[in-house]
């Protein structure tokens, strides 16, 4: 498991029991995080050592846009059902 799908899951992991569709984005964000793991570096046939692979870096921007838009929708439900009974004590209504 690369740094990216680590902290993904590691982010998911903190916003506890999933509902919904969560479960699903969780996933899309898992696996688009391993996609950009494995497009930042590839092995040398030779050595054997991490290489940037040039052909899938190509794709490392789109990736990331849709990471970012997974993570955002998983948030974004999250967002609506936190309603606050107590939130709105500072206000004098």
């Amino acid at each position: 498991m690369g740094p990216v799908e680590q902290a993904v899951r590691d982010d998911i992991r903190e916003l506890g029991d999933l509902v919904g569709v969560e479960p699903t984005l969780s996933e899309m964000a898992y696996r688009l995080a391993r996609e950009i793991d494995g497009a930042s570096t590839a092995e040398c046939e030779t050595c054997g050592e991490p290489i940037p692979a040039q052909e899938d870096s190509r794709s490392l921007p789109q990736l990331n846009r849709e990471l970012r838009q997974t993570l955002a929708q998983l948030l974004e439900g999250r967002a609506a059902d936190d309603d606050d009974d107590l939130g709105d004590l500072g206000s004098p209504d």
